[in-house]
């Protein structure tokens, strides 16, 4: 298919040229745009063909040049980067140097924030819209683009609540497709679900509505009768009462595929005064049927073509195991072994491979929705009464939960189990879901044990251990294909490390699966003349003490770990040579800068970063051309 349309369009000012026939041809060539992207890489589908439409009349209506759009988690963001000039660059996008796959100001200044988590966007639009009234900009529109999935995350009612309250100009636009990246869950998806079935209510233009505000009143009593009147026909009419209780005039529901319709609704609201919030219907994967029938397989689904019968043709068969996959199976197994082992997760069964479990364990499975907060309080509560809780949950979400982990976890010692999921560097999926902090967030608290098991082989003792304590655990592990370091595998002991050699020149103190590019550096090292142990860390938090003296009695000392420099295991290091009173001349610490790191591919960004094997060989060399002292201590 040629982009006839979608090729000439610089901005969105070019979209008011466009008749109506045209306008859904472009959205078809979007469409077809986004499936030349998924032809050869992993990348967001299905959200993203479903607020195409949305996205045409949402810049049809508003000039975002100046007024305000954010749009909630960022990967439906495909759209939008074609409607506002990125065409040209669109092949680059989740590619080292490309676009990102989430809003970028930097790359345009249509897009205001870097979004990457959900919930945050009607707090940073408000915080907009009041900045711009006390700048005088007032003028300019807020709209924020939420979907159904985000909506239960407790800041979107924190937000809503705070926007009614100042009485804001500001239109949130819930994108209701009935999906999460996993279909959504709890009560409030059950009561968005009446709103399927429940006929057209406007909450600002009604004829009925208007009609009694119209009679006049006599009496206190018919005054009461007639309100409540009125709100019962409301209920009637629409079971959504909550958002006009909260304070929002309730436009809704609306197809969100049907561009005229959606361009006239945005249009009614676009200059009502306080904050709106307007229901929009659409469809996760609309316009391609495999992805409707099956959104979450769609949501970033492998590589995929289609053949001349139309049918789907994975480019690349993948058969490697993940650390997710081995970690599913260490969960499944430890839940059929003990009756008081759980999993909560936060609206990612998918991406933690944990379907099976779900389904042969219902009972002991909670899906909390995208609300990391509440996961964590929930198995705090739920470890208080004697269960032994995993959170299983993404690396770079569970730092939503950051106080919880503090309150209702560390400080009451509880033994909730962290399964700290895409840790490290998460390839094309960039800045907003890299884990490379958890090391240094988690070993924080007091009673907080931080593990991070070398290869697969330590995954099931990890969890075992992790289960059997009585104290907090967290376990650390990456997005990419499980590897094996050959040895006899020493048990898990708290706050051992695991000696796979002793180095003349020097070691190699690896924490968790960066071990396999310590071996392969010390074994190049090794074939070049020098002696260079490793040693497997296993525990960021107690770090072993005793291996840490006699690494630094032996010779230069390297960390290596895939978390951010400060404060991380490199960090604990450091404190224990400290309270050792060692000589730290000869260490080094790899580990991420200081820096946010941008997308690409994990292992080219390691060999950037200098944290791949070559990296190593390079530092050891430097550290044995540095002198030793006569003394390892000060």
């Amino acid at each position: 298919m040629s982009f006839e349309i979608l090729s000439g369009i610089r901005s969105p000012k070019d979209l008011s040229t466009l008749s109506e026939t045209k306008l859904v041809q472009l959205a078809d060539e979007i469409r077809e745009a986004l499936l030349t992207i998924v032809s050869d890489r992993a990348a967001h589908f299905a959200s993203n063909l479903g607020v195409v439409e949305l996205c045409i009349a949402l810049h049809l209506t508003f000039d975002f040049s100046k007024d305000r759009l954010i749009w909630d988690t960022g990967h439906q963001i495909y759209p939008h980067k074609l409607i506002t000039g990125r065409f040209d660059q669109f092949s680059s996008i989740r590619r080292r140097g490309g676009l990102m796959g989430y809003p970028n100001p930097a790359e345009s200044e249509y897009d205001l924030f870097v979004t990457g988590h959900a919930g945050s966007s009607v707090s940073t639009v408000l915080g907009m819209k009041a900045a711009d009234d006390l700048l005088f900009q007032d003028g300019r529109k807020s709209v924020a683009v939420i979907g159904d999935g985000a909506l239960p995350s407790g800041i979107v009612f924190e937000a809503m609540n705070n926007a009614a309250g100042l009485k804001k100009d500001l239109l949130v636009i819930l994108n209701d497709n009935k999906m999460g990246i996993c279909p959504r869950v709890g009560g409030l998806a059950s009561y968005l679900d009446k709103a399927r079935v429940a006929p057209f209510y406007n909450g600002l233009k009604r004829d009925v509505a208007w009609l009694l505000n119209k009679v006049p009143l006599v009496g206190e009593s018919t005054e009461k009768m007639l309100s409540g009147f009125k709100d019962a026909l409301k209920s009637f009419l629409h079971g959504g009462m909550l958002f006009e209780e909260m304070g929002f005039r309730y436009l809704g529901p609306v197809d969100g595929h049907d561009i005229k319709s959606l361009r006239r609704y945005l249009e009614l609201v676009r200059d009502v005064k306080g904050p709106v919030l307007l229901h929009v219907f659409t469809e996760k994967g609309h316009g391609f049927e495999p992805a409707c029938k099956d959104p979450v397989k769609f949501h970033t689904p492998s590589p995929f073509k289609r053949d001349p019968d139309n049918e789907i043709v994975l480019v690349k068969k993948s058969s490697e195991i993940s650390y997710t996959d081995i970690m599913s199976d260490a969960i499944h197994k430890a839940m059929g072994e003990d009756e008081r082992v759980c999993v909560l997760t936060a609206a990612m069964c998918a991406g933690n491979k944990l379907e099976r479990i779900r389904d042969e364990f219902p009972e002991r499975f909670f899906d909390t929705g995208i609300c990391e907060s509440h996961a964590v309080a929930f198995a705090g509560g739920m470890a208080k009464s004697g269960m032994r809780p995993i959170v299983d949950i993404y690396s770079t979400f569970l730092q939503r939960s950051f106080d919880q982990i503090f309150q209702e976890v560390a400080l009451q010692n509880l033994p909730v189990v962290f399964c700290l999921d895409r840790a490290g560097l998460c390839g094309p999926d960039g800045p907003t879901h890299h884990g490379v902090f958890d090391n240094s967030y988690m070993r924080i608290f007091p009673n907080m044990i931080v593990t991070a098991p070398g290869d697969e082989l330590e995954i099931r003792a990890m969890l075992d251990f992790a289960l059997a304590s009585t104290s907090p655990v967290s376990i650390r592990y990456p997005k990419t294909k499980v590897e094996q370091v050959p040895r006899d595998v020493a048990p898990v002991q708290l706050g051992k490390a695991e000696v796979l050699s002793w180095g003349q020149d020097g070691n190699i103190l690896a924490c968790g699966t960066m071990l396999s590019q310590a071996v392969a550096a010390a074994e190049q090292l090794r074939r070049e003349g020098l002696s260079v142990g490793v040693v497997n860390a296993r525990f960021v938090k107690p770090v072993d003490e005793e291996v840490i003296a006699k690494a630094a009695a032996t010779g230069f000392v390297i960390t290596l770990e895939e978390n951010a420099l400060m404060g991380g295991f490199g960090s604990a290091v450091l404190e224990a040579a400290n309270r050792h009173v060692l000589n730290t001349e000869r260490f080094r610490i790899l580990a991420i800068p200081d820096a946010f790191v941008e997308h690409g591919d994990r292992d080219e960004l390691l060999a950037e970063l200098g944290l791949d094997t070559n990296g190593l060989v390079r530092v050891a060399k430097q550290l044995c051309q540095t002198p030793a002292s006569t003394d390892v201590r000060r």
